[in-house]
């Protein structure tokens, strides 16, 4: 008889991706959300997993449930969740469940404060292309899987983005923490979610916990030209086998990235240091995996980047315009630089949104210190209203302006001002670069084009 499992909060991006990896594994599968978007919605539908109403109903669990899974959205006096405590249900967070689906599995997890997504796609690029089978959990769509979970019975190795956030409302630890890799990955660490973690040395003690999680006689791939993952990685247990990478080797011509290897010479599609760091994190960790150089080699030339990871919007001879996900100071800096890097005979306009919380927040702006220098022209938007929404205390443009502390930043708050000023510019041999975990407060990108 198939399990039956409940998913509270089914409609967010990454409990509607598991919904639909457990029903495509065999599970009956239900679920329940407050407000369900697209392409949630339709992708649901489509699979007939779409709740029948929209909100919370008790009624749904019932004690035949073999499993509930909770859902960031959910809070903690959540009607479906009391109740399924009441009936003394097996009650798991996202991560738990996503272990309780791997434990007899090789668990790959990925962990770090930027590359994550990027490093987790490339293994999945070339491990599909090669032909093996692994179950996954991936941070964004990508090209060839239809899905960002995957479980199944038969793989034995599942690749696992670790995410440093908090696990449920009931489940304050980060997610990372959850799933006992036998092979980790710390691409670099930089202060983020100051909500969760006060300090830079409470954020920095999670990846230390993670180190701590590894099975024993796993492995450690860590990024050696980050101080701090460095510190984390000679403090880790003496079993462990650690792995530092750097830049991997490469020359750039003509705005396009040529990997060196063993006299090997591969030109591939993704450019920039932080995105030949994830490539050289990703080679060994496939490495590890027992995928051949020349496998890799042939694989990676292929792929094209993880979603909103230096996305190409579109391009002509001597322009173009990429998005980004990029938010935190640390991501902002790679990101410019390394668009900059790979055309430095084009002029760069930047443009990022202040939209998280931590983005937001007056004692973290001095973060972003010169983390646009690299643009010829940078423009940093905000709206004042999402301040309010996030019940944080008001910040000026100026105030921006000078925690960024570069003479080619400007402050913009106001979204059709910043339109007006991107469609006026002449783009000749000019490349765009758009920034945000939101949308600029509603920016269609292919129109700006």
């Amino acid at each position: 008889m198939s399990k039956q499992v409940h998913l509270i909060a089914i409609g967010g991006s990454a409990m509607h991706n598991m919904a639909i990896a457990l029903h495509k594994k065999g599970y009956r599968v239900t679920g329940s959300d407050d407000e369900i978007f697209e392409p949630s919605k339709s992708r649901l539908a489509k699979l007939g997993l779409l709740p029948d109403s929209i909100g919370w109903d008790a009624a749904r669990i019932h004690a035949n449930l073999d499993a509930v899974i909770v859902g960031m959205h959910a809070r903690k006096d959540n009607p479906e969740l009391l109740k399924a405590q009441e009936l003394g249900l097996k009650i798991y967070s996202y991560p738990e469940y996503i272990y309780e689906q791997s434990k007899n599995k090789i668990r790959v997890v990925i962990g770090g404060s930027h590359g994550k997504t990027s490093i987790t796609s490339m293994i999945l690029h070339v491990l599909n292309a090669v032909g093996k089978d692994v179950d996954y959990m991936v941070g964004a769509q990508l090209a060839g899987f239809d899905c960002m979970v995957k479980f199944t019975e038969e793989a034995s190795i599942a690749v696992i983005e670790g995410d440093e956030y908090l696990s449920s409302p009931t489940d304050l630890r980060p997610k990372f923490h959850l799933y006992h890799p036998n092979i980790a990955v710390i691409s670099g660490i930089a202060w983020d979610h100051i909500n969760v973690f006060p300090t830079f040395d409470n954020y920095v003690d999670q990846f230390r916990i993670f180190t701590q999680k590894i099975e024993e006689g796993g492995t450690l791939i860590y990024c050696e030209l980050d101080a701090e993952v460095v510190g984390v990685a000679n403090a880790a247990r003496a079993d462990i086998q650690r792995k530092p990478y750097g830049i991997f080797p490469h020359y750039i011509e003509n705005g396009t990235t040529v990997l060196q290897f063993h006299g090997t010479e591969i030109p591939i599609e993704v450019f920039g240091n932080h995105n030949l760091q994830n490539l050289n994190a990703a080679y060994l960790v496939c490495e590890s995996l027992g995928i051949t150089t020349g496998e890799f080699m042939r694989a990676i030339a292929s792929f094209k980047g993880a979603s909103k990871r230096l996305e190409l919007v579109k391009k002509s001879v001597d322009r173009a315009c990429y998005k980004d996900f990029a938010h935190s100071p640390s991501k902002l800096k790679a990101t410019t630089q390394a668009l900059k890097e790979q055309f430095p005979n084009r002029h760069l306009i930047a443009c990022m949104e202040l939209h998280t919380f931590s983005s937001l927040n007056k004692t973290f702006l001095e973060q972003y210190d010169g983390a646009m220098a690299s643009a010829d022209e940078a423009y940093v938007y905000f709206n004042t209203h999402t301040l309010e929404h996030k019940k944080l205390p008001p910040i000026t443009a100026e105030e921006v302006r000078l925690a960024f502390n570069s003479p080619n930043v400007q402050v913009i708050t106001d979204t059709q001002l910043l339109l007006n000023v991107l469609r006026e510019r002449d783009y000749a041999n000019t490349n765009l670069l758009m920034m945000s975990s939101g949308n600029f407060d509603g920016i269609n990108f292919e129109e700006l084009i």
